[in-house]
């Protein structure tokens, strides 16, 4: 079941001779329960093509689509849960009010939204800091708040880009591992953005980008 799906896609940014293409002719597709990591030096479209992949960008040509999503972005915006390098926490809001935000703002009910959220919070481990402000904890407490944030959607895919990139390397493990946490919970595609081999081992799939060109795909390590 293909859940988003990139047909010769191209993202251009600015004109003439200040313009950059940062996605070149790029086909690909995200599956239900597909476990991919996009890998690529800084600058090298990743963070581009999941952007498109989560319809925050339109594609200067080609086409994006979602067929089990539908045409309706604000639709859509309940089945895709994006995660971003920066958390994008509320300061004057508690963990538990930023955990369960998401889920508010696309329509669920405060009184079901928040005892989800605290489902949300017990996964990625942070239940004892429901009534902490947001900027009281550290970065990687924060992403993982960001991530149970994105559980309370309830969604079908998750799109983490560089999730761990400002993070030390235990940290970002812990927070890789709320991510899948977070997808083996809700039973969602999980796709992350990522220059560390060690957190792209960690998922099925490998896709390859440089200078905005999608190289190579492989599953299990094998091309």
């Amino acid at each position: 079941m293909t859940l988003v799906r990139c047909s010769e896609v191209s993202r251009t940014f600015g004109h003439g001779d200040r313009a950059v293409v940062a996605v070149h002719g790029c086909s690909c597709a995200v599956e239900a329960g597909a476990r991919i990591a996009i890998t690529g030096p800084s600058g090298s479209g990743k963070s581009s093509l999941l952007h498109l992949l989560a319809g925050l960008e339109r594609p200067t040509s080609g086409s994006v689509d979602w067929p089990e999503f539908g045409v309706d972005a604000s639709a859509r915006s309940r089945d895709i849960a994006v995660v971003f390098q920066g958390t994008s926490l509320l300061p004057a809001l508690d963990v538990l009010e930023n955990t369960a935000l998401a889920a508010v703002l696309t329509g669920t009910d405060e009184a079901e939204a928040t005892p989800r959220a605290s489902v949300a919070l017990a996964a990625v481990g942070l239940s004892g800091y429901a009534g902490q402000l947001a900027d009281t904890l550290s970065g990687g407490q924060a992403q993982r708040v960001a991530v149970a944030r994105a559980m309370t959607l309830r969604p079908r895919l998750i799109l983490a880009d560089e999730p761990t990139g400002q993070l030390d390397a235990e940290t970002g493990v812990q927070v890789l591992d709320a991510l899948l946490t977070a997808a083996d919970e809700t039973g969602a595609a999980l796709v992350v953005t990522t220059h560390d081999p060690v957190i792209a081992g960690r998922l099925d799939e490998r896709w390859a980008m440089d200078d905005g060109r999608l190289l190579v795909t492989a599953r299990d390590g094998v091309a």
